[in-house]
């Protein structure tokens, strides 16, 4: 099996668990919060097992950046399309969004800008700190 396929699964399996865990403590927070919250069964096993997967995937995602003979941009856009069908898929399923175009459009926009600037953050942090390593070396 490809080294980045065990990597991307050993991740998931790691941190997947995660998922369920927010979405409990959400569910926690609106019980207590919202007048006449409720749920089916079937809509909290919906919100667990789909929460569960968008975890797994968001936690494997990042092998993307660890293949080598991947550019940045070709890592970043493998990264962001990934999460991106996703969330969406996890959003439009559990009814968190409205499956409208306009909706839709306004979610990508703010899902894209969110990633990018997540993205930069963390690309120029650790540009940052191999630059500084780098230099203590020399």
């Amino acid at each position: 099996m490809n080294v980045y396929v065990k990597t991307f699964l050993h991740r998931g399996l790691l941190f997947g668990g995660f998922g369920p865990i927010v979405l409990g403590i959400v569910y926690a927070v609106l019980e207590h919060t919202v007048d006449n919250f409720s749920l089916t069964g079937g809509q909290l096993l919906l919100g667990i097992v789909s929460i569960y997967l968008l975890a797994f995937i968001q936690a494997g995602a990042s092998v993307f950046n660890q293949i080598e003979h991947f550019s940045t941009p070709k890592a970043l856009l493998c990264h962001l399309s990934l999460l991106y069908a996703a969330y969406t898929a996890c959003y439009l399923l559990n009814s968190w969004i409205p499956f409208d175009p306009t909706v839709l459009v306004v979610f990508t926009i703010v899902f894209v800008l969110l990633f990018l600037a997540i993205w930069l953050t963390v690309y120029l942090t650790v540009k940052a700190v191999s630059r500084r390593l780098n230099a203590k070396l020399s």
